[in-house]
């Protein structure tokens, strides 16, 4: 224990300043941005409601209506547990097919971060193993701590999982990658409350999770 913890104090005091700015976007949102590295992040979720050329992507609010959409292959959203306020402290949960949509959910001059972009923000930060506390929200209670050093500004959304069962709020956060691996399965990130770690995982396209993007 000793040894990781002197390994993660080491990373924090490696972390080169960072800048934020806010900016307001043809979507109407406004998010804070944060410069990490040589990358231009989104310190919030994105919570819109439309693609970028202002048509909308379908809010699901049933189980049917979540099903359906995963199942046609559309773009599909909600709040956690379908709770107005989840998602003004989260953000929305969208499907993957709305993350892959050529409509583009993200705004001009921004892009769903893929694997390599996560990649690149966690070997900033020390690789995956250690990242979690650098990239968590202060609010964050989680073992390792959670200085948010980075100004990622991660909370714990939780996740839409296997189309009826709301997940983890509080615990753990998920995030898509535009990154697919086959018709059924794209790459996610987790962030949980229980490690240090920034996981790399392989699910199902039709679970619901945040998403980040990066400015191109």
């Amino acid at each position: 224990m000793k040894k990781i913890s002197l390994i993660l104090s080491a990373a924090l005091m490696t972390v080169l300043i960072i800048t934020s700015r806010g900016g307001t976007y043809n979507t109407g949102e406004t998010y804070d941005e944060v410069t990490i590295g040589k990358q231009v992040w989104m310190a919030s979720n994105l919570n819109v409601d439309k693609f970028r050329n202002g048509d909308p992507i379908a809010e699901a609010k049933t189980n049917s209506e979540w099903k359906k959409a995963c199942d046609e292959g559309k773009p599909a959203w909600c709040f956690y547990k379908n709770e107005t306020a989840n998602g003004i402290k989260y953000g929305r949960l969208y499907n993957w097919y709305a993350v892959n949509d050529p409509r583009q959910i993200g705004p001009d001059g921004w892009h769903v971060a893929t694997d390599e972009d996560w990649k690149t923000l966690e070997n900033y930060l020390g690789g995956n193993f250690i990242a979690g506390p650098n990239l968590r929200s202060q609010e964050w209670d989680a073992i390792g701590g959670s200085s948010n050093s980075s100004g990622f500004s991660a909370l714990p959304g939780g996740t839409r999982f296997n189309i009826s069962q709301f997940l983890y709020i509080g615990r753990n956060g998920y995030w898509w990658t535009s990154s697919s691996i086959n018709n059924k399965s794209a790459i996610c990130r987790q962030i949980s409350d229980a490690d240090t770690f920034v996981l790399s995982k392989i699910l199902n396209k039709k679970n619901g999770f945040s998403v980040r993007c990066v400015k191109d």
